[in-house]
């Protein structure tokens, strides 16, 4: 099956998934790393998934935020400008949202699946 591909904000701070500005993983990462903390969010993901009872749903989906959190993806941004975390907006409403106004409808459409 082909990966989706999201379009990525310019500066490669975001991904547009379901409308929204999605917080990617800092590329400042070592690889190494990166890969620990992608396998415990997949191992955290399936936890969730399987939980048998509210307690460990409740520990999985904090093993699940740990994990995101390594990878940059929520928590303090990763970057050192001062910009704000914009996560979780359209970029439409964005300071994104001349760069969203300037892709393609299929663009703008892979973004909003």
């Amino acid at each position: 099956m082909p990966r989706k591909t999201h379009p990525e904000t310019p500066d490669g701070r975001y991904f547009v998934a379901k409308g929204r500005l999605w917080r990617r993983t800092d590329p400042r990462l070592p690889e190494p790393e990166r890969r620990a903390a992608v396998k415990a969010l997949m191992q955290a993901r399936l936890a969730v998934r399987d939980a048998p009872d509210d307690a460990a749903l409740s520990d999985a989906r904090a093993a699940v935020d740990t994990a995101k959190r390594r990878l940059g993806e929520r928590g303090p941004v990763w970057w050192d400008d001062g910009a704000p975390d914009e996560g979780g907006r359209a970029p439409w409403t964005s300071s994104y949202a001349n760069w969203w106004s300037g892709l393609s409808p299929d663009e703008q459409a892979r973004g909003r699946a």
